[in-house]
């Protein structure tokens, strides 16, 4: 019996400010471009380092909170599925295709600057200012992992648990 699973988890900076579209039927959706750096070592003991970039659609409420809340180098976590999109290139007629991460779960890391835009800190450290995990889940404890988490929002009023933490 054959069995798939279809999961990912990425944590990255983002590579530009969110811009939110809209499709035909009125539904919110944004492309987070994320930079994921990786660093190993070869047999020969000389350290590597690369980054990856990778695609990822945000939609609803979701997609309104990273455009309101993320810039440019803003730390998130995402938990999602591979996904291909496929059409045809309006110049060359050729079939083109891109696998990019369909965002089921985000979640801001760290603190915005507050020269980005973004709500000012509200006093109690520093990660009082954003909403951690705008979309379903808990609240991550920033940076530090303390006990002084960020505030959490519930946009789609799924009820998820403000105190849970990330199993890692």
């Amino acid at each position: 019996m054959a069995t798939t699973l279809n999961k990912v988890f990425l944590v990255g900076g983002l590579t530009r400010d969110p811009e939110l579209r809209r499709i035909p039927s009125g539904t919110a959706v944004t492309t987070l471009g994320l930079a994921i750096d990786d660093s190993f070592q070869t047999r020969s003991g000389e350290k590597t380092e690369r980054t990856l970039y990778v695609d990822v659609d945000v939609w609803d409420r979701a997609a309104e909170n990273c455009v309101q809340y993320l810039a440019k180098g803003r730390s998130v976590l995402v938990e999602g599925r591979l996904q291909m999109d496929q059409w045809t290139d309006k110049e060359t007629g050729k079939k083109r295709s891109q696998i990019k991460v369909r965002a089921e779960r985000i979640q801001f890391l760290g603190s915005p600057k507050r020269d980005e835009g973004g709500p000012a800190p509200q006093g109690g450290g520093s990660h009082a200012s954003a909403p951690s995990a705008p979309y379903g889940g808990g609240s991550y404890g920033g940076p530090s992992g303390g006990n002084n988490p960020a505030p959490y929002v519930d946009p789609l009023g799924q009820g998820g648990d403000a105190e849970e933490e990330i199993p890692f």
